[in-house]
Formats: structure tokens, C-alpha cells, sequence
């Protein structure tokens, strides 16, 4: 059962969103329901959220990336069967996350150190 989100509830982090100058990051509150992670735009803690293809039962999991949050992520991750990991491409920005002391590196090991096997990359 797919559709977890209603139009209107969208609509409202929308105009919220707006309101408060992060006008693109009204899809994140989705999952981010603490004011401090939508005043400062980073998921801090974990969320859940479920929803029902035809084929599969999906839970997605909301896990911090910030570096001062680590913990939370790996409070999070063991329960997961496959992650995906959002990483910027901007010029810059992409190297020093695959670093050798790069946040989305160390966000791929401590992954696959809990058990995700199953990684898809969004640049």
C-alpha cells in the first residue's frame, strides 16, 4: 500500500518549508520531524517509515549522515537489508566524501561492518 504521505500533508511542508527559507528540503521533513533537524536541515535521529509494493515489504530508514551524529546511524543500520547513500556531486564535495577520511566512505564501511551487502549510490 504505497501513498503513506498525502497531498495535503505535502502541501504543508511545502508552504512550511518556504516560510522558513529551505524551500527544497520539504521532502526530507517527510522523515525529519524534530524542529532542530528542520532548522538546521539534517536528520539527527532515526526514522522509520513503511509502505507496501506489490512485491515486497519496505521500511525505509532515515539515518543521519552529519559526522557528530555517527551513532544515530549505527543505531539504525543493522536493521536494514540494503541501504542507499545520497552523496553530493558538487565539485569538491564528492572527492572528500570518498576520501580516505570521507564521511560517505566511512558511511559504506560501518554499512557493510552491520551487514548491508546491498548498496545503491545516489549522486
Amino acid at each position: 500500500k504505497c501513498g503513506g504521505v498525502d497531498k495535503r500533508t505535502i502541501e504543508k511542508f511545502q508552504k512550511e518549508a518556504e516560510e522558513m527559507g529551505k524551500g527544497s528540503f520539504w521532502y526530507a521533513w517527510v522523515l525529519d520531524k524534530l524542529k532542530s533537524e528542520r532548522e538546521r536541515g539534517i536528520t539527527i535521529d532515526i526514522a522509520l517509515m513503511k509502505f507496501e509494493p506489490p512485491k515486497y515489504f519496505v521500511t525505509v530508514i532515515d539515518a543521519p549522515g552529519h559526522r557528530d551524529l555517527i551513532k544515530n546511524m549505527i543505531t539504525g543500520t543493522p536493521q536494514a537489508d540494503a541501504a542507499v547513500l545520497i552523496v553530493a556531486s558538487g565539485t569538491g564535495e564528492f572527492e572528500a566524501g570518498i576520501g580516505s577520511n570521507g564521511q560517505s566512505r566511512e558511511h559504506v564501511l560501518l554499512a557493510y561492518t552491520l551487514g548491508v551487502k546491498e548498496l545503491v549510490v545516489a549522486v
